[in-house]
């Protein structure tokens, strides 16, 4: 029998490098953005995501989409 995922949740996580630690690696923070409408296209949510990496102080490491689903089996 397959398990089927069905998707509940999606967000938005947007990483940023505040600085450098006492050893010289990279400090990052995420900034997280929540109720992502699911059926968004990755392209819609990396667009905002980088137009809202614009919006920050620090610059932008990373941009990702987080989905959380559940998992059935049927």
């Amino acid at each position: 029998m397959p398990v089927i995922s069905s998707v509940i949740d999606s967000g938005l996580k947007v990483l940023v490098q505040t600085g450098m630690d006492d050893d010289g690696l990279p400090v990052v923070r995420s900034r997280n953005f929540s109720r992502v409408k699911p059926e968004a296209t990755d392209e819609a949510i990396y667009n905002v995501g980088d137009q809202l990496g614009q919006l920050q102080q620090y610059p932008v490491t990373a941009i990702r989409k987080v989905t959380e689903s559940d998992l059935i089996f049927e």
